[in-house]
């Protein structure tokens, strides 16, 4: 009943993660549409704030410092910088319902770099989810060849990114604990962000400014409670359940700012969906109870 309890307490959490991942773009399109703030500063927004909450953790806690495994800390903390700037530029430029769907995709994208970067084997049958993944990404975009949406491909660029990303994580957990890894995620990224953001910088309306700090808040939760909701559940179930960010995406997308859901792109979504639920490894543990019993 115990391990019933916290396994519906990490479904929980990651679940709302997804949302507060779903209201960090959502709160970043508003600020951009009433200011002449690009996504690059959206995503220095949501850095220095967790820079400056994970500062006063350590601070509090009187933690270590030193990290065991440089290395893979520093490809951590550089993939998901770029991943965050490639997510803000992809909101930035296309729908919420589009960036969450291609910023999702990165899942899939994670097995194709295992053997490399984790020494993991990979089954064959995974592949087929990535041509999935790729029929749903056109169906999304529907690119026309004389004017590609950047933000369409910057949510691609994202996904792939976060790849790297979850990829150097892993190795990086294996050497170093999480608020040590998240800490030199917000302290890099907060530097690799503010130099970019340097053109742009200015004072911002009152009003503006509170909706960058509810985006970086949101962003700072969400990494807060995926990372609380990963010590309850398996990698399978957790993947699963972060694909609802993908549900919340068009929710918020369509009931906020009235975008366009075509049949071509619910589709879209459905086939990367299954491509989750494939690469998350829950139907082969479905297959095996199953087997046993």
């Amino acid at each position: 009943m115990d391990i019933l309890k916290g396994t519906y307490k990490g479904i929980f959490f990651v679940a709302l993660s997804a949302l507060f991942f779903a209201l960090n773009s959502v709160f970043a399109k508003i600020a951009m549409q009433n200011s002449n703030y690009p996504g690059i500063v959206m995503a220095f927004g949501r850095f220095i704030l967790g820079f400056i909450i994970f500062s006063a953790y350590v601070i509090f806690k009187k933690k270590n410092l030193k990290p065991n495994n440089v290395k893979y800390i520093i490809l951590r903390a550089i993939f998901n910088t770029l991943t965050i700037i490639f997510f803000f530029i992809s909101v930035q430029f296309t729908t919420i319902t589009n960036a969450n769907m291609l910023n999702m995709t990165y899942p899939v994208f994670v097995f194709l770099m295992a053997p490399y970067l984790n020494k993991e084997k990979v089954k064959k049958v995974y592949y087929s989810f990535l041509v999935l993944t790729m029929i749903g990404y056109y169906l999304i975009v529907f690119p026309d060849f004389n004017h590609i949406n950047k933000g369409d491909v910057a949510g691609l660029i994202a996904g792939i990114m976060a790849a790297f990303a979850v990829s150097s994580l892993r190795e990086a957990r294996k050497h170093d604990e999480s608020y040590l890894i998240i800490f030199y995620l917000m302290f890099i990224g907060s530097g690799i962000t503010f130099l970019l953001s340097l053109p742009n910088l200015e004072i911002p309306t009152p009003m503006v400014a509170l909706y960058i700090f509810l985006s970086a808040l949101m962003g700072v939760l969400g990494q807060l409670f995926i990372t609380i909701g990963y010590r309850y559940v398996d990698s399978a179930t957790g993947a699963l359940v972060s694909a609802s960010r993908i549900i919340f995406g068009v929710i918020l997308g369509v009931s906020l700012f009235s975008e366009l859901l075509s049949l071509r792109i619910i589709i879209g979504g459905i086939l990367i969906m299954i491509s989750l639920v494939g690469v998350s490894g829950i139907l082969d543990r479905y297959i095996y109870v199953t087997e046993k019993s």
